[in-house]
């Protein structure tokens, strides 16, 4: 029975730290790299 508390209370507290970093966000830049750019002349294959 302890052991099933325990459990359940480490889902519970995972389950708000989670939340927390989702609602909280990154809160930096966007990365630049791997966005899509348009090709012209040799490039364009």
């Amino acid at each position: 029975m302890r052991a099933l508390r325990r459990a359940i209370l480490a889902m519970g507290v995972g389950t708000v730290v989670a939340a927390i970093l989702r609602l909280r966000g990154s809160g930096g830049i966007p990365p630049r790299q791997g966005k899509w750019r348009q090709l012209s002349g040799p490039d364009f294959r």
